[in-house]
């Protein structure tokens, strides 16, 4: 009893000591906020040698309002206006191919199914020229619709196999249940599996949410206007307005930027941690 306690100590003792070596860069980016450049760089105090009780969210402001006449208040916009659709797309049309592939039979299903996955395994560097070209044909450059578009035809084949693997592993009975009492196939969709589906379902928003949030590589590619800007080039180019970088305004600015994913991910990460679970055992 006492061995057991002991080794319940010592890994309660272990799981803190990793916890805060995880949050360690959270927490200096939070306390180089209250910095300037000089004690940033020059000392690896965590805490700062002097508060700045007078005016502690100075950075803050500086960074929200920004240098020039755009600030980031509207890079987190134009994100919002970019993410939130592509999450709430992405989730409907991948239901609707996974649940095609899982439940049905169709002429060559197995092929069509192995061509998904085939794209899996395609390099994105590979594509970017081929989508560019098609992008401009259609007008679609300095918008979001490279973004929003895709995510409505279930162009993301991790997110369809995470699903298919987690409807598999649903029984058919629900599904026959639901037929005897007269649900079509929409409404056994819709009734019963998304219900049960909807830990996979937030660890494939979560996932979606995540990359778009932080999108940086395409964003540059198909975006061009400076108001049209994510956070994640706003936060880029406000290194670039002033000749004497002010870090703790980058810093205040990268933590915004970060907030929702944080918030987000803890307020869901009993569903987060429950899908990957459950579509990691079932097949």
């Amino acid at each position: 009893m006492k061995g057991r306690a002991v080794t319940g100590w010592v890994s309660h003792a272990v799981l803190v000591f990793g916890s805060l070596v995880m949050i360690y860069p959270l927490l200096w980016m939070l306390f180089a906020t209250f910095k300037q450049n000089a004690e940033i760089f020059g000392s690896s105090n965590i805490l700062p040698e002097k508060f700045p009780f007078d005016n502690p969210f100075a950075a803050y402001k500086a960074g929200w309002n920004g240098l020039t006449e755009i600030g980031f208040s509207d890079f987190y916009w134009n994100t919002i206006v970019m993410t939130v659709p592509t999450v709430l797309f992405t989730i409907i049309s991948c239901s609707l191919v996974a649940y095609g592939f899982a439940r049905f039979s169709f002429p060559s299903k197995k092929l069509w199914f192995a061509v998904m996955l085939s794209t899996l395994m395609l390099p994105n560097a590979v594509i970017v020229i081929p989508r560019y070209l098609l992008f401009n044909k259609l007008g679609w450059l300095n918008t979001y619709l490279p973004f929003i578009v895709p995510a409505l035809f279930a162009c993301f084949p991790f997110f369809i196999f995470m699903l298919v693997q987690f409807i598999r592993g649903i029984p058919r009975e629900l599904d026959e249940s639901a037929k005897m009492d007269g649900c079509t196939a929409g409404g056994i969709l819709f009734k019963v599996l998304l219900p049960v589906m909807k830990p996979a379902l937030f660890s494939a928003g979560l996932f979606q949410f995540m990359w778009t949030w932080n999108e940086f590589f395409d964003v540059l590619i198909y975006v061009n206007s400076v108001e049209k800007y994510p956070l994640a080039l706003g936060l880029r180019i406000s290194m670039d307005t002033a000749s004497d970088v002010q870090w703790n305004v980058v810093m205040a600015m990268g933590l915004l930027s970060v907030l929702p994913l944080v918030l987000i991910f803890f307020f869901a990460q009993r569903y987060f941690v429950e899908g990957i679970a459950t579509t990691g055992l079932k097949g």
